[in-house]
């Protein structure tokens, strides 16, 4: 059962409540995880209470904090790496009874391994701030690619496996699950495509629906009735073209303007910014750089921002959207920054590094996973105790898996100013039904 206290993961109630299941830390559970938001605290034992797990604790909602952390457009670089450099072995972190298997691309070329061995470090910087719960990760070296996948999810399964987390890139993700499912086991993977959910396979990562979810129904509640939109040609803007329509459409609003760009940024520019007199918002959904250009265009076709509300995603936490005036009192959705900024205080701390901005799905899933290990073997990581509609709530903030495999995460909204984001509406403390 997961409990619901300040501290460290422990039990959860796993009844369906209307708030978030958090959990507490048992005595044997109290690690020192820090609840503190400094890099000081993450050396002092007993401080991790708190903010350390975020996971089912309540714990702020992420955002970046810097160039090293800012959200990057899922879709930019295909999840294709260059070639993967000579395999790592196999490794065991922890000494519990219950495995679970980490797959991450740990030999992966450039940044596609930077990112897995920080993400390898979160997630043991989860069991250690649980304080060494009974949990043994079986971390294996997927190299990236779908075959690397599939053998390191099989060797983690025949040894005794629960629960598999990872892998990271999309193309990999069925291979594992191809797997899994045929042990009857579930997969948390790390992926941003949607299109790869399923049953039994979960991401737990920052889906483009969310933002888009969130902005359009902070933009309703404070009377935004009719939208524009401006949207990049690619998958990223199919992603969030079918999560506005259906937002706007939830919430009774109207679609006054709708265009997409690619190298031609001027001509879809003209047609809204014509449009824009019947609109109270307008939607620029694309990264940090494409959405600076994308607003210069707009004005140069003769559209006064200052007179519409603009509404972005969380690729608007990025210092060029900061430093552009023509975005400056722009909302977006993005996780709150202290979330990441404690869990980043202690990374440092730790390992004398940054961590790369996906670190913390690693250690949400790691904790999450070394919480349920306190309940019954063989339901523990079953479909109804994963998706339970109470959620949890993590580093990154409020989560929940829904039965398609897809997640919502609880968001806060954002203005964008000179020096950062600034918090316009709180992440919510609960999900609805």
């Amino acid at each position: 059962m997961i409990a619901h206290k300040e501290g460290v993961l422990a039990e959860f109630v796993v009844k369906p409540k209307r708030h978030v299941r958090e959990t507490r830390p048992r005595e044997m559970m109290a690690g020192p995880l820090k609840s503190r938001t400094d890099a000081s605290a993450a050396q002092t034992p007993g401080a991790t209470r708190r903010a350390a797990i975020g996971l089912l604790l309540g714990a702020p909602l992420l955002s970046a904090c810097g160039s090293m952390q800012q959200f990057s457009n899922p879709f930019a670089s295909s999840e294709n790496p260059a070639p993967a450099g000579p395999p790592q072995q196999p490794a065991v972190a922890g000494n519990g009874q219950v495995k679970v298997g980490l797959l991450l691309p740990l030999s992966a070329s450039g940044n596609a391994g930077v990112a897995a061995q920080s993400m390898k470090n979160a997630g043991e910087m989860a069991l250690a701030e649980f304080q060494n719960p009974n949990i043994q990760l079986l971390i294996k070296d997927d190299g990236g690619n779908p075959q690397g996948a599939q053998q390191g999810t099989q060797q983690a399964l025949d040894e005794g496996a629960e629960i598999i987390l990872g892998p990271l890139f999309a193309a990999s993700v069925p291979a594992t699950a191809q797997v899994a499912r045929g042990r009857s086991t579930s997969c948390i993977a790390f992926s941003t495509d949607s299109s790869i959910a399923g049953r039994g396979v979960y991401l737990l990562s920052f889906l483009p629906e969310s933002d888009v979810n969130r902005i359009v129904e902070y933009s309703a509640s404070i009377g935004k009735k009719s939208f524009a939109a401006l949207l990049p040609e690619n998958a990223y803007g199919n992603v969030v073209e079918a999560a506005f329509k259906q937002a706007v459409g939830r919430k009774g609003g109207r679609i006054v303007a709708f265009e997409k760009y690619g190298a031609d940024r001027a001509t879809p520019a003209r047609t809204v910014a014509q449009a824009l007199g019947q609109a109270d918002a307008l939607l620029l959904a694309d990264d940090g750089d494409s959405v600076v250009a994308m607003a210069d265009a707009l004005t140069a076709a003769g559209a006064n921002l200052r007179n519409i509300q603009l509404l972005g995603t969380g690729l608007w936490d990025n210092p060029r959207v900061f430093a552009s005036a023509s975005l400056q009192g722009g909302l977006y959705a993005a996780p709150d920054p202290s979330g990441f900024r404690a869990f980043a205080g202690r990374y440092r701390a730790r390992f004398g590094a940054e961590p790369v901005r996906t670190a913390t799905l690693t250690y949400d899933a790691v904790a999450l996973v070394a919480a349920l290990a306190k309940t019954p073997a063989g339901h523990r990581y079953s479909a109804d105790v994963l998706t339970n509609p109470s959620g949890f709530a993590g580093i990154d903030g409020l989560f929940r898996f829904r039965s398609d495999g897809t997640n919502e995460r609880g968001l806060a909204v954002m203005r964008a100013a000179t020096g950062g984001g600034v918090p316009v509406a709180g992440s919510p403390k609960s999900f609805g039904a």
